[in-house]
């Protein structure tokens, strides 16, 4: 953090002092494909039974601090018991209460970088140590192999599939070795699973590996973003270990409420699921077809793109077009790279247009 006080810097922790706040650059702009959110929004009939939820909410009473009603519904969901649910303030915090109930000094954690940037950051927050296993720099795949020798003395290990923000999938038989050789947690983060092929998520695993955690979110293909709920699927000495260290009243009464009424509803989002699946293809063959352009196969809702100039691209996209993507271009492995959200059919043609006439003036 730049520009501490000599008083702030006598008091606070090292560590800390170095931190710096995860900034997702976020500016008012007309079409923002640059935070993997859903960009189609809420279906009006999952949107009039969140606002009924809510009406009926009183706020007087304290939200049930462990959220069960909707761990019984997610337990339904995803075939497993209330004791292997744990719900947080969406992922991110459950994240946080990973590390710190796992992590800390003395403990560590093996990363599969370029992947998102919360673990890194948490690993600095608790003094965990980190060992890297870096992603092929041109396919982003993982070496297995070389994950697997690391793994043997982690106490954590995270992979994120599909991998945010190179859309890679790590196979279930590979997690499953992974579980087998890592005498601590395998936590797999699967926030964007829902636009996955199928057989790509790792739930069947649990019932075989009590060293599995699986963090899921409401915040992407739900479209509850701005709400914040997300839960972790894992056996129920791992939960009670997480319920622990959660702080108290983590999800208030209108999340809880909100993220019921999703789950009840859940199916009315696989034609918008579908349709982003679809227009996944077309942006990436639309994006493939400009000069210059590199873009690789995901399978998220989001595709990463090399390109020349690409910070001059973000900050032209913004300022001229008031078009948002994320810039990568200065992170390591990611030179030159822009992550970019799959939007409407609109919002995708809009955004090619504007890259290709772009490049046409910078390279």
């Amino acid at each position: 953090m730049a520009g501490l006080s000599k008083r702030i810097l006598s008091l606070v922790r090292d560590d800390v002092a170095a931190l710096s706040p995860y900034d997702p650059n976020f500016t008012p702009c007309k079409i923002n494909l640059s935070a993997n959110e859903n960009t189609y929004g809420m279906p009006p009939k999952v949107r009039a039974a969140i606002d009924a939820a809510i009406a009926a909410t009183p706020t007087n009473r304290y939200p049930d601090p462990m959220s069960n009603e909707l761990r019984d519904q997610i337990a339904t969901w995803h075939h497993v018991r209330r004791e292997n649910v744990c719900v947080g303030n969406g992922g991110d915090e459950l994240l946080f209460n990973f590390f710190l109930a796992f992590g800390g000094p003395g403990k560590r954690l093996v990363d599969c970088p370029p992947t998102f940037t919360v673990y890194d950051i948490y690993s600095k927050m608790l003094g965990t140590s980190v060992v890297r296993c870096w992603r092929d720099e041109e396919t982003f795949d993982i070496d297995v192999n070389a994950l697997l020798l690391m793994a043997r003395k982690a106490d954590m290990v995270i992979v994120t599939s599909p991998n945010n923000p190179t859309g890679n999938v790590m196979a279930p038989e590979d997690v499953a070795r992974l579980c087998e050789t890592c005498p601590g947690i395998v936590l797999v983060d699967e926030a964007y699973i829902e636009f996955a092929d199928g057989g790509c998520s790792c739930e069947g695993l649990l019932a075989d590996y009590d060293n599995l955690v699986i963090l899921h979110t409401y915040s992407k293909a739900f479209c509850l973003a701005g709400v914040r709920v997300g839960y972790v699927l894992a056996a129920s000495d791992v939960i009670d270990v997480l319920g622990a260290v959660r702080q108290p009243y983590t999800a208030d009464v209108f999340a809880q409420a909100a993220a019921q009424a999703v789950t009840s509803l859940r199916g009315v989002f696989t034609p918008t699921i579908n349709r982003i699946r679809s227009e996944r293809a077309r942006l990436a063959e639309a994006l493939s077809g400009l000069e210059g352009m590199q873009v690789w196969p995901s399978q998220g809702n989001f595709l990463l793109a090399r390109m020349p100039e690409a910070a001059i691209v973000r900050a032209r996209l913004r300022d001229e077009r008031s078009i948002l993507v994320r810039d990568f271009s200065s992170t390591q492995g990611l030179e030159n790279c822009l992550r970019i959200t799959v939007g409407t059919p609109e919002e995708n043609d809009e955004l090619v247009a504007a890259i290709g006439s772009i490049l046409r003036e910078v390279v």
